[in-house]
């Protein structure tokens, strides 16, 4: 397809919605996990790798479990349950995924939980998860089917931290512009799941995981706390990750005895790499923010853009991290464009809030680009989308944000001064009186976030 130079300002929104769509379908989880799976003389086999089918993992198991958690466990669990045959699984299937992705499932006990800040609904599904896991027996296998979301739909504190308190902890590190490493880093280290804590509890058995990754270098570690991976961190590496956004003062007791106790060695600690309780345990990646950046990376093309990788792991606060994209664009333009351009990015940002408002930091972002392409002078004329995969950005119903050279006019036009909303966190108010939130729904998938920037050339 040929672009024209200078489309219209609805044309080029829906380029920049299509490509994004393009990247969401790529991380479909239906169908990535029945890439992965397949019978063969009555046996079940495991891709180890998605791309290679020489890569693979089977057994004469007799029994099959599935336990599956996070925002795609209903389409993985579906699609696990389609391809197992009736005689292999044990009749234990349970999904847990957020309530925006609750689909019935023959067969399949759905729960629904809350995210990003975990509740009581969850606290019970992990309950089962745990319970589900510690029935797994030898010869048989824990199928375990992870996506992003994990942390927080399935929150199994230890013993001595209360629901209410845990919470409290992961709101004020949400909070703080935490990483979402750092933040895992100390949820597995309040957790009886996260951490490798999973694989504990199913260590009688053989257990393979089927992975969506939401993370940034694919690090199964960290993709709902790594349930089935070894953790390398220490209750020391969570205790220095709370001061150093001085939060320790404010965190529970409860948390601050905890991770205390284990620094001392009167908790137990996750499970390292290497100990005798992963001999039996697998897993397969099966989708990720790079392979969807790829799939955007192709279709931007084939709409005739000139297309470049802007960054494959973005990450930072989102505001500064839109700024730096802004002054890195004029750069750019330097030399003066040919045919229109495509700078893509697909990551995890941060959002540090001092204000009140609503919103999320794809959203944020969307915004502060409005500001800094105004405060830079990119004349061109742009549009900019940031959005999370999963269609929920933040505690919104908005997927992002699209803006584009005339949003901050719309915005000022509705009596509202975007500089303003932008220092409140309040991007969802001010994107929705210029109409360019993104409005997709739950997509039943999470690969972390995508960027894309479409400039054209001057008329």
């Amino acid at each position: 397809m040929n672009t024209p130079t200078s489309p219209s300002t609805l044309q080029s929104k829906s380029h920049a919605l299509s490509l994004f769509n393009n990247g969401i379908a790529a991380a479909d989880p239906y169908l990535a996990v029945q890439r992965c799976l397949s019978v063969e003389n009555q046996k079940l086999i495991l891709l180890l790798n998605s791309d290679d089918k020489t890569l693979y993992r089977t057994e004469n198991w007799s029994k099959v479990h599935l336990i599956a958690f996070g925002k795609a466990a209903c389409a993985m669990i579906k699609a696990a349950q389609e391809m197992i045959p009736a005689h292999l699984r044990s009749g234990i299937a349970i999904a847990v995924t957020n309530d925006e992705n609750v689909t019935a499932i023959e067969g399949v006990e759905v729960m629904s939980a809350s995210h990003p800040l975990p509740d009581n609904r969850g606290l019970n599904a992990a309950k089962k998860c745990a319970e589900y896991a510690s029935l797994a027996q030898k010869n048989e296998l824990v199928l375990a089917l992870i996506s992003g979301g994990g942390s927080a739909l399935i929150p199994y504190p230890v013993d001595s931290i209360s629901l209410a308190d845990k919470i409290t902890a992961t709101h004020l590190l949400l909070a703080s512009g935490a990483t979402i490493q750092q933040i895992n880093c100390v949820r597995k280290h309040l957790s009886q799941l996260k951490g490798g804590g999973l694989t504990r509890l199913a260590a009688s058995a053989d257990l393979h995981a089927l992975i969506l990754s939401d993370v940034l270098d694919d690090d199964l570690s960290a993709i709902a706390s790594g349930p089935t991976v070894a953790d390398a961190t220490t209750f020391g590496d969570a205790i220095n990750i709370i001061k150093a956004y001085s939060l320790w003062d404010k965190i529970p007791l409860s948390v601050q005895q905890h991770l205390e106790q284990g620094l001392h060695g009167q908790a137990l600690e996750t499970p390292k790499p290497g100990e005798p309780v992963f001999a039996n345990t697998t897993h397969t990646l099966i989708g990720s923010n790079a392979l969807s950046l790829k799939a955007v990376f192709k279709a931007a093309q084939a709409l005739g853009y000139h297309t470049i990788i802007y960054n494959k792991q973005l990450c930072g606060e989102a505001k500064q991290v839109a700024e730096t994209w802004v002054q890195d664009a004029k750069q750019c333009l330097e030399n003066a464009l040919d045919k229109p351009l495509a700078l893509l990015a697909g990551g995890e940002t941060t959002v540090t809030l001092t204000g009140n408002g609503r919103g999320g930091r794809n959203q944020e972002m969307a915004l502060a680009f409005a500001i800094a392409a105004e405060k830079y002078k990119l004349d061109n004329d742009w549009i900019f989308l940031s959005g999370g995969t999963d269609g929920r950005d933040g505690p919104t119903d908005a997927a992002g944000g699209i803006t584009d050279s005339n949003t901050l006019k719309r915005i000022r036009n509705a009596g509202i001064d975007p500089l303003a909303m932008l220092n409140n966190n309040d991007s969802y108010t001010a994107l929705k009186n210029s109409n360019d939130l993104i409005m997709t729904g739950a997509t039943g998938t999470n690969v972390a976030d995508l960027q894309i920037l479409l400039i054209y050339p001057h008329s």
